[in-house]
């Protein structure tokens, strides 16, 4: 299975990048080639140092589109449209969306389009027969690159398609020592992305670092 990686080049983007490509395929996309080229040096550079194999390719977001099975949009919510737009071929893919539509400002604050949040607006403007799920929303960029460090986080994973989100928790299940739970139908989407918010506002305000979710 070949995992794309949209905006492959940011913390959260090459964090993600940098751990799936010891477990998949991996295909990192940008707007810019050579951002992306960058990024998989890195990882490339990571794995010799310490002995380990990846396999990842740098590309276009599009090239990413076209090669991918399973494609992670890790994009800042202002730049959702924009990518969207530029992009074709997402017709049956599996589409996961981490994206959280959040302003900081003396406290971080979720602030949800109209159609509630930023996954119902994605399913929106996505083709109707991909296959959109949300995971991954609540775990911090810093700890995505932590590489030596183990993610011992929880993660919700909500969609409307059975398939897909069953693909999606086996993936998560594969990554670190995370642990994926079905959260039911995209409509509980509100809910997990309005987690990052609360647990940004708790670090912040009791002097703690990179908050996560854990369910027990």
């Amino acid at each position: 299975m070949k995992i794309g990686i949209v905006g492959g080049t940011g913390k959260i983007g090459e964090g993600m990048a940098m751990r799936l490509s010891r477990i998949y395929d991996v295909l990192v996309g940008s707007r810019e080639i050579e951002k992306a080229q960058d990024t998989c040096e890195s990882c490339l550079r990571y794995a010799d140092d310490n002995g380990l194999s990846c396999t990842v390719r740098g590309l276009t977001n599009q090239e990413v589109v076209d090669g991918a099975d399973v494609i992670i949009l890790a994009i800042p919510y202002k730049h959702l449209d924009s990518t969207i737009a530029g992009l074709h071929g997402l017709e049956g893919k599996i589409v996961i969306s981490p994206i959280n539509p959040m302003e900081k400002h003396d406290f971080f604050e979720y602030i949800p389009p109209t159609e509630g949040s930023a996954a119902l607006h994605l399913k929106k403007i996505l083709p109707e027969s991909t296959r959109l799920c949300v995971a991954f929303n609540n775990i911090a960029g810093n700890r995505w690159r932590d590489i030596d460090g183990e993610l011992e986080y929880s993660v919700a994973v909500c969609g409307d398609d059975e398939e897909s989100k069953l693909i999606v928790m086996d993936m998560i299940d594969r990554i670190s020592l995370l642990k994926s739970y079905d959260a039911g139908p995209l409509t509980m989407s509100p809910v997990i992305e309005g987690l990052t918010a609360l647990v940004n506002n708790i670090a912040k305000c009791n002097h703690m670092k990179d908050v996560g979710v854990r369910f027990v």
